[in-house]
């Protein structure tokens, strides 16, 4: 059919050949070659949530954050800070290729501390990025063009699913090291050592700075401390990803522990992921910060020439709105107390669910141990339920989370908690 040529009469009678439609046709071909891509694990939670008519239906997989009610929640803080823009009147003009600098400042500012010496002597190269997401892929960049070592990658087994694609896009090899240990829904502390151990010289190995995504599993500051010294002692390069800075605990410095302590404990550099998507609520406006800290001012000033040059084609220069309203939320005293009040109260909700979810199931009588609920920390957590298991929760209670068990604790609220402890229980006893 691509080669067929069908013919029309114009106006006066006479056959014409229908050029526009032949083409049309041609043009088909151009994509035939290209395959169906599979459905997005957790679209399909909440699609398959959306479609079901039980009222005591529970959404388990949403990576956002939902008040008690189970609805979305906008801090008061974010809507003074937007208040304040807004009587502000200011323009619209793009921000420079790093960003909005008083946004940049604010968060490296909050990530390392005010006291920090790095930060002082001006050794940091921050530009804003895209959220966390947009902010990996730009270290990823940077790494694959100028990383002195191998350009491997080593994640934690598991990771976030979209580190994977983020760093294979990014140029970089991606491998693992062992994190998550299902027998104990604990961290495998033994086996990351091991693992690390064996890592080449110079390879990158990227960290989870708190509230471990998918597992909730994080190391003690003890464990913090020896991987840091084996890290070190290996020649590493640390590449920090820190999504929930304060929403773990609910204190903005003990959650930055990890990166602060690394390096008090003399790594020369390391880089740094930050999102303001879960501890600010800012889903859709993509505030986030990449970060390298060096050893020297030349150094930051030499790295961040490279790291303009790197985003430049990528996306221009990133959205001010979004940075806007951290900025102001972090540069002015009486709206971050507020803010970090809040912080608070959302990560608080959280502990406050976990601990409510493991009465629960002691209660019922389980005889399964559901201590990993509470001692891991953050938005997520790996149950240690199977797929069978999940399955038998989503078919016959409406209760929906991804095949691996894991679930999002903003999804149980104190209306749907008891619910959702006897589902487990039946689905586990």
């Amino acid at each position: 059919m691509a080669n067929t040529t069908i013919f029309l009469k114009n106006a006066s009678g006479a056959l014409k050949s229908n050029y526009s439609l032949k083409y049309a046709v041609r043009s088909c071909s151009w994509w035939n070659h290209v395959q169906m891509g599979p459905p997005d694990a957790i679209l399909g939670v909440t699609e398959a949530y959306k479609r079901d008519q039980n009222p005591k239906k529970i959404n388990l997989g949403v990576g956002a954050y939902r008040d008690d009610n189970g609805k979305p929640h906008v801090l008061p803080s974010v809507l003074e800070a937007e208040k304040r823009i807004t009587e502000k009147k200011m323009d619209k003009e793009y921000a420079g290729i790093a960003g909005v600098p008083d946004f940049c400042k604010h968060s490296i500012k909050l990530a390392l501390g005010e006291n920090c010496e790095r930060l002082k002597a001006g050794t940091n190269a921050t530009v804003q990025g895209i959220s966390g997401t947009g902010s990996l892929r730009i270290g990823g960049a940077f790494l694959a063009a100028f990383a002195p070592g191998p350009k491997d990658i080593y994640l934690p087994t598991p990771s976030w699913g979209n580190h994977t694609p983020i760093f294979k896009h990014s140029g970089l090899n991606v491998k693992s090291y062992r994190y998550y240990q299902p027998s104990t829904c604990g961290f495998d502390f033994k086996g990351a050592l091991d693992d690390i151990s064996k890592i080449p010289e110079r390879s990158i190995i990227l960290l989870h700075a708190c509230a471990h995504n998918p597992t909730g599993v994080d190391p003690k500051p003890e464990q913090w401390a020896e991987m840091s010294q084996l890290i070190k002692k290996r020649n590493l390069f640390p590449f920090f990803d820190m999504a929930y800075q304060g929403f773990a605990s609910g204190n903005v410095d003990k959650d930055a522990f990890a990166v602060r302590h690394f390096l008090q404990d003399g790594h020369s550099s390391i880089a740094l992921a930050q999102s303001f998507a879960k501890n600010m609520g800012l889903y859709g406006e993509r505030a986030g910060a990449f970060s390298l800290i060096t050893d020297s001012k030349d150094a930051a000033d030499r790295t961040m020439s490279q790291i303009k040059i790197l985003i430049r084609p990528m996306y221009s220069n990133p959205p001010v709105h979004g940075a806007r309203i951290v900025a102001e939320i972090l540069g002015d005293a009486a709206l971050n107390k507020q803010w970090l009040g809040e912080v608070k109260e959302m990560a608080d909700r959280i502990i406050s669910v976990r601990s409510k979810l493991k009465e629960n199931l002691k209660k019922l009588g389980s005889q399964k141990s559901w201590e990993h609920i509470t001692d891991q920390i953050g938005m997520f957590c790996f149950t240690g339920m199977d797929k069978a298991q999940c399955e038998r929760l989503s078919n016959e209670f409406s209760v929906y989370l991804t095949k691996d068990g894991r679930i999002s604790m903003a999804g149980v609220t104190s209306k749907n908690v008891d619910y959702l402890a006897e589902a487990m229980h039946a689905v586990t006893k």
